[in-house]
């Protein structure tokens, strides 16, 4: 079955009124990995297990972006959510998924957007309760405005990333580097919950990832000696 944000997309697809057409899309893909069928990644993807759940919040077009790592999280993260955002209503079922006992939401973005009160660092997970981790999918200055006008996340805790580490995104330009990606910042949510395996995959995967899709942009062979390959290799025995 499809994931959340692979369902996502095609609804997407269904309300177009023309056709998204990505750069390189000449090429033939693969429909699972997004990635030219020359350069196909699915034989690396490992299953892991996660107590943590995700939901993304992905601004208009980023479903159809082959390069969008929000993808990538609901690759590995079974319990993981995608909707679309809208700026006048919140999707029913996303108003639900907050409000869902079995989860604990966290809005993942940096504290100094958000009133003091409402910022923690650390993810204290009240007994019985799973992380859910809800992350703005979109460019930084589209995710500034989802924050702000997005009333239905105000009442919850924002959990703010003390990461010193620089992004490695390299399929989009950018110019801040301390940025991450949404895979990135999953990765390390991930890791605060106490799923290291799923983080360590995780991370993995998106290294995988960037490989097959920057040496099939480049009409090279991948590299599939390097340690996310290695990571990944291990994951799967």
């Amino acid at each position: 079955m499809p994931h959340a944000v692979a369902r996502l997309r095609e609804a997407r697809l269904a309300r177009s009124l023309k056709p998204f057409v990505a750069r390189g899309s000449r090429a033939p893909r693969c429909a699972r990995c997004r990635v030219r069928d020359s350069h196909c990644l699915c034989g690396w993807l490992p299953q892991v297990p996660a107590r943590s759940a995700v939901c993304l919040i992905m601004h208009d077009i980023e479903p159809l972006k082959p390069s969008n790592t929000g993808w990538l999280i609901a690759d590995l993260v079974a319990d993981t959510h995608a909707f679309s955002w809208q700026r006048t209503a919140a999707d029913p079922a996303l108003l639900a998924l907050l409000e869902d006992p079995q989860y604990q939401p966290f809005v993942v973005f940096p504290g100094e957007y958000a009133e003091p009160e409402r910022v923690v660092e650390t993810v204290q997970i009240d007994t019985g309760k799973r992380p859910l981790f809800i992350l703005l999918d979109a460019t930084w200055t589209e995710a500034r405005k989802m924050f702000r006008k997005s009333a239905y996340l105000n009442r919850l805790p924002v959990l703010s990333l003390q990461a010193e580490v620089l992004s490695r995104y390299r399929l989009r330009r950018s110019t801040r580097t301390e940025h991450l990606c949404t895979a990135e910042v999953a990765a390390l949510c991930l890791g605060l919950a106490g799923d290291d395996q799923a983080a360590t995959a995780l991370d993995a995967w998106f290294d995988v990832f960037t490989e097959h899709y920057l040496a099939a942009k480049h009409q090279r062979a991948p590299s599939l000696d390097d340690e996310a390959h290695r990571t990944l290799a291990s994951l799967s025995v």
